[in-house]
């Protein structure tokens, strides 16, 4: 009786934590560390204004968001750049190829407003 007790409780505890890691991938801040890591950055950088950068490089203060958030990126990584005296960047996360069409938005409302920001995407599973 006992061992099916504890077998069960390690399953329950198996079971729950691949649940939670499975509904911490699906936020913005779990996405933006590995992809921060990736590019040799610091994530989750709290600024002298008190806000927190998705993702500080060596050049780059980078704003990461859902594709539909993008008009949000715009405005917060050009605030980070401006308080860091680093380059904009925004890292846009698709979760189909339905959302580049606002890749697409993105880049072209940065092209025709000619702002100093630099975008990169990543397809995530949700």
């Amino acid at each position: 009786m006992r061992q099916t007790t504890t077998i069960l409780t390690a399953i329950a505890l198996l079971l729950t934590t691949a649940a939670d890691a499975r509904e911490q991938r699906r936020h913005e801040p779990y996405y933006a560390a590995l992809w921060c890591a990736e590019q040799g950055g610091r994530p989750e950088v709290r600024l002298a204004s008190g806000n927190r950068a998705d993702c500080i490089t060596e050049t780059h203060a980078i704003e990461v968001d859902w594709a539909r958030k993008f008009r949000q990126g715009i405005g917060q990584s050009l605030d980070y750049a401006q308080e860091t005296g680093k380059r904009a960047g925004i890292l846009l996360l698709l979760r189909d190829e339905r959302d580049y069409r606002y890749w697409i938005r993105l880049n072209t409302v940065i092209e025709h407003h000619q702002l100093p920001i630099d975008t990169w995407f990543q397809l995530v599973e949700d």
